[in-house]
């Protein structure tokens, strides 16, 4: 369809050399990349993008968690998108910490009204439609806009640069024996985590189809069971509409609004 189009390009299959281990796999994506390139100049600029890659999780932790209660409304957008574009013109390590914390700073300097005890949901799922903004339909920006707590375990940082899926399925070993591929068992630690924790709600995200997604459900709503914690099913498609999605959300969020209001 793309070349259909137009579009003239060189397909990266990740899949590709891993027999190899990750020094067969990295010099197979780098010769399709670029076969020219200075093997130990691709290895300086990967551990900047990497460092870059935490620098923006971590950031992206501290917006979920607190814009939703900004006193100005769009407070915390402007300085994030400020430190994305400040983010697109580094080069090194020095300039991606110093991006990183103009940028923490002024979040932080942002006036809140954030409640003593705010609802907060966890979400999970498969990482790719519960992280992109346009698959999730601006999931995340539909949570703060409520006023919620909004935290999400899930991001590059703690499926690549920091993942064990064996220390991770040893957390969660009530509910997990195998793991069932990509992200599921990140997705069962993390609900465990949050439902342990006491968070109001957990969103569940994933595409139409997604079999080891499908997979977790099951156990989630075990979770769900034993720690008394309500869980939201978001499967997206073509189909799916901003306003059938915010409806949903309203309501979820009245549920756990009342639930709260009950339990004092």
């Amino acid at each position: 369809i793309l070349r259909d189009l137009g579009y003239d390009f060189d397909m990266l299959n990740f899949s590709g050399g891993i027999e190899g281990g990750w020094i067969g796999w990295a010099k197979q994506c780098l010769k399709v990349v670029n076969p020219d390139i200075a093997l130990p100049h691709a290895v300086k600029q990967l551990l900047v993008c990497g460092n870059m890659v935490t620098k923006l999780d971590e950031a992206r932790d501290f917006y979920l968690a607190n814009a939703g209660f900004e006193r100005e409304r769009d407070s915390f957008r402007r300085a994030w998108d400020s430190l994305m574009d400040a983010m697109r013109g580094v080069t090194c390590d020095r300039e991606v910490n110093e991006a990183f914390r103009a940028g923490m700073d002024a979040m932080r300097a942002i006036p809140l009204d954030k409640p003593d005890n705010p609802i907060r949901i966890g979400i999970v799922g498969e990482m790719f439609t519960a992280i992109d903004e346009r698959s999730n339909l601006g999931l995340d920006e539909k949570l703060v806009r409520m006023g919620v707590e909004a935290h999400r375990m899930l991001n590059l940082t703690n499926r690549f640069i920091r993942y064990n899926e064996p220390n991770l399925r040893v957390g969660a070993k009530d509910y997990l024996t195998y793991d069932m591929g990509p992200t599921s068992t990140l997705t069962v630690a993390a609900a465990k985590k949050y439902a342990a924790g006491g968070f109001d709600g957990l969103i569940h995200a994933k595409s139409a189809g997604c079999t080891p997604e499908i997979d977790c459900i099951p156990v989630l709503q075990k979770v769900s069971e034993d720690y008394s914690v309500p869980v939201l099913y978001l499967t997206y498609d073509s189909q799916t509409s901003d306003t059938g999605l915010d409806t949903r959300l309203e309501a979820f969020y009245d549920m756990l609004s009342m639930k709260k209001e009950k339990s004092k």
